[in-house]
C-alpha cells in the first residue's frame, strides 16, 4: 500500500484512471444524501455497487471490446474494491455506507476503471464500510485492527448474502485490490481454503498486496494461465526499485506476472501486454510495458505511451489492474474454459 502521496504519484493517477481526480463530483447527486451511519443491507441492491440486477459503472464496456461482448451468467464474479476513503482530513475510521460522496468516488474510479475488466461474467461487488487508508500506517494498531474488522464483516456478509441467493452452485471467481485484497485473503481462508466451496472457485486474483508463502493450507498459486482452483497475485513498481518494507520482507511474497501468468523471473516483453484502460476508459492501450517478477513484486519496465517519460513514481500501486486489463480479461475466458473442462 503507498504511503504518501506526491506530485509523481498524482500525475500517475490522472493518467491511469479517475479515482484521484474530482471527476465523480458529478455524479454525488444519484447517490443517497443520508448521513445514518447504518449497517449494509444486502437484500437492498443499493448496498451493491455492481450487481447483476442493475446498471452501474461496472457494466461499462471500452468502445474497442464492445464487438462481439457478451456476459456469460454461468459463472459469477465478487469483486472487492480498494480504499476510496482517503481524505487526510478525515478523522473517523470507518467509512459511513450512505456516504455520497465516497460511493460516487468508489463507483467511478474503482467500480469503472478496476471491476468492469471481469464484466464478461456475473459481476458482484459490495458496498462495505470500508478502512480508511491511515489504518495501513497508524501506530494506533488496535484501532487499525478494529476498522478491518469491521470492513470485513460486511465483506463477509455480503459474500454469505450472495452465496445462499445468488450462487445457485454456479463456478466463482474472486478477485480485489488493495484494501480489497486485505479482506478477499480472509475470505478464501475462510469460505474456501480447504473447504467444500473450493471446488466451485474457478481462481482468486489477489492484487496490490503482499500474499506470504503460508497465507493458506490448502489453496495454491497458479503457475500457469490454464490452472483452476488456484490463485494470482502482484503488486507493481518499477524495474530497480523495492521500498523499504519490500526489502524488510526478504522476497517471501507470492507474484504472479500477469504477462506470461507464471511465476518464474523471466522478463516479459511488452509486447506481450494485449492492452491497458488508463485515463481514457474508451481507448486501449497497446504494449504499454513489460514486467517480470522481483523478489515478491513486480517489476515494470518504462512506459510505452505519451508522456511516458515524465512520470518519476516508482510505485505503481495504482496501476496494478489498469496495466493489465485486456490480459486480466483474456486470461478470465481461458480459465472459465479449462474449469468447465
Amino acid at each position: 500500500m503507498f504511503r504518501t502521496v506526491n506530485r509523481s504519484l498524482y500525475f500517475l493517477c490522472l493518467l491511469f484512471f479517475a479515482g484521484c481526480a474530482p471527476r465523480y463530483s458529478q455524479y454525488i447527486s444519484q447517490y443517497s444524501t443520508t448521513t445514518t451511519d447504518t449497517v449494509p443491507d444486502y437484500s437492498n441492491l443499493y448496498y451493491w455497487a455492481a450487481h447483476p440486477w442493475k446498471k452501474d459503472p461496472s457494466d461499462s464496456v471500452p468502445m474497442p471490446l464492445r464487438t462481439g461482448y457478451s456476459v456469460d451468467s454461468s459463472v459469477d464474479v465478487f469483486f472487492i474494491y480498494p480504499t476510496t476513503f482517503t481524505d487526510s482530513k478525515e478523522t473517523r475510521w470507518n467509512a459511513g455506507i450512505n456516504d455520497a460522496a465516497i460511493n460516487a468516488k468508489t463507483d467511478y474510479s474503482p467500480i469503472l476503471y478496476q471491476a468492469s475488466a471481469f464484466n464478461e461474467f456475473r459481476l458482484f461487488s459490495p458496498r462495505y464500510r470500508q478502512a480508511h487508508v491511515r489504518a495501513y500506517f497508524s501506530s494506533d494498531t488496535a484501532r487499525a485492527t478494529e476498522a478491518f474488522d469491521i470492513a470485513y464483516e460486511d465483506v463477509k456478509t455480503a459474500f454469505q448474502y450472495y452465496l445462499e441467493h445468488y450462487n445457485h452452485g454456479r463456478p466463482i471467481i474472486i478477485a480485489s485490490h488493495s484494501q480489497g485484497s486485505t479482506h478477499a485473503e480472509r475470505l478464501l481462508k475462510e469460505f474456501f481454503d480447504g473447504k467444500p466451496l473450493q471446488k466451485q472457485l474457478v481462481v482468486a486474483y489477489i492484487m496490490g498486496m503482499y500474499i506470504s508463502t503460508n497465507e493458506f493450507s490448502s489453496l495454491k498459486m497458479c503457475t500457469d494461465s490454464l490452472q483452476t482452483g488456484c490463485f494470482c497475485g502482484w503488486r507493481t513498481y518499477k524495474k530497480d526499485y523495492e521500498p523499504d518494507f519490500v526489502v524488510k520482507e526478504a522476497g517471501t511474497g507470492l507474484v504472479t506476472n500477469p504477462l506470461t501468468w507464471k511465476t518464474t523471473r523471466e522478463y516479459a516483453d511488452h509486447s506481450m501486454n494485449s492492452g491497458s484502460v488508463l485515463l481514457k476508459f474508451n481507448k486501449i492501450r497497446k504494449y504499454v510495458t513489460g514486467a517480470k517478477v522481483h523478489d515478491g513484486v513486480l517489476w515494470i519496465g518504462r512506459l510505452h505511451l505519451p508522456g511516458g517519460f515524465l512520470i518519476r513514481t516508482k510505485n505503481f500501486h495504482i496501476g496494478d489492474v489498469n496495466l493489465f486489463y485486456l490480459n486480466i480479461r483474456e486470461n478470465l475466458r481461458t480459465r472459465v474454459a479449462h474449469f468447465h473442462h
